[in-house]
């Protein structure tokens, strides 16, 4: 999805003025079609199309859902826009739609019924983690109650990990394959978000993630990924038998964090 992409891009450390060579458009025209399409609650709106046995109308059109908005937040804060109004409206959004238990299932009001999967008092965990990472890019809000309940959740999640699956997110082999792009819930996201966090760095549950992840290392020190994306293949990441220098780079900003 192009929403991954850009986030990438962030996560690459574009920012909001840089061009894009080979491209008669530059990063401001990516900021400026997302900035034009921002909903009446805040959030940053992407064109959805829901099908109708799932509660929608079966039609593209322009609205944001919990899983989605975070991201484009989160792309736009780590491009440099952190003083912008529009981006603080959409953190404030995003930080009331938190409950006791992190960030359920949510969506705009223009889409009706609609409901992810699993149960309606069920977090959702990916909203929680995309939520984590915009949310610390703002200092004010860096260790607010809503950003406190979004790392507790994932934190409990991993927890209780033998006990009830939440629907769509178990933690198992396949969550433990340190994997990039940061799209789905995997431990090198979670771990990620949470470093993020300085007040989870000595908790047990979060250094006992962060040990499954260090525990991938070769003989140097270096990682290489276990589980890939097909539409990255040819990036060092995507690479299953040579060591990754960007993935190597990711665990030790992980460590540094830590150790600070």
């Amino acid at each position: 999805h192009p929403i991954y992409k850009l986030s990438t891009l962030a996560e690459f450390g574009l920012r909001a003025d840089d061009t894009l060579t080979g491209s008669a458009a530059g990063m401001s025209d990516i900021v400026n079609a997302i900035m034009s399409h921002q909903s009446n609650e805040g959030a940053f709106q992407t064109v959805v199309n829901i099908p109708e046995r799932f509660g929608g109308t079966g039609q593209d059109a322009w609205s944001w859902m919990a899983c989605d908005a975070p991201t484009l937040l989160y792309s736009l804060l780590a491009l440099g826009l952190e003083n912008d109004p529009r981006l603080h409206s959409a953190a404030d959004h995003l930080a009331h739609l938190v409950h006791e238990n992190g960030w359920r299932c949510a969506a705009a009001p223009e889409l009706g019924r609609f409901k992810g999967p699993g149960r309606n008092e069920d977090p959702c965990p990916i909203a929680n983690v995309y939520a984590l990472r915009a949310l610390v890019q703002i200092p004010e809000l860096a260790e607010s109650p809503p950003v406190r309940a979004g790392a507790e959740m994932l934190l409990g999640h991993w927890e209780r990990q033998g006990e009830r699956k939440l629907y769509l997110f178990g933690i198992g082999t396949d969550f433990r394959k340190l994997k990039f792009p940061f799209v789905w819930y995997n431990i090198l996201h979670v771990v990620e978000a949470l470093s993020t966090c300085p007040f989870v760095h000595a908790d047990r549950r979060f250094l006992e993630m962060v040990r499954v992840i260090t525990d991938q290392a070769d003989d140097k020190g270096r990682y290489m990924a276990s589980s890939m994306y097909r539409a990255w293949k040819g990036w060092s990441f995507a690479d299953k038998k040579n060591p990754s220098p960007w993935l190597t780079f990711l665990v030790l900003r992980i460590q540094k964090r830590i150790q600070q």
